[in-house]
């Protein structure tokens, strides 16, 4: 990545921080759903990752805290 990306990443994790913190439940509540998204995408690329190295979905399903069948529901591709 460039220099920029991660310097966009970092501004952007800044201001969601502070719109996390807002009296204005507006602010708050949009910050959250940002929040909820970007975990979502974070958590997607991880179970590919762990896939991609061999992991089975017992051992993802027990590092996520759920339970196999439930992330290979949410995360298979042939299931789509």
């Amino acid at each position: 990545m460039e220099m920029s990306v991660y310097t966009d990443i970092s501004m952007d994790i800044e201001k969601l921080s502070v719109n996390l913190s807002s009296d204005d439940p507006a602010i708050g509540l949009r910050a959250s759903l940002a929040l909820r998204r970007l975990a979502e995408r974070v958590e997607a690329n991880h179970v590919a990752s762990a896939r991609e190295k061999g992991w089975s979905w017992q051992q993802i399903g027990d590092a996520l805290g759920v339970t196999r069948q439930s992330v290979h529901t949410k995360y298979n591709k042939e299931s789509s």
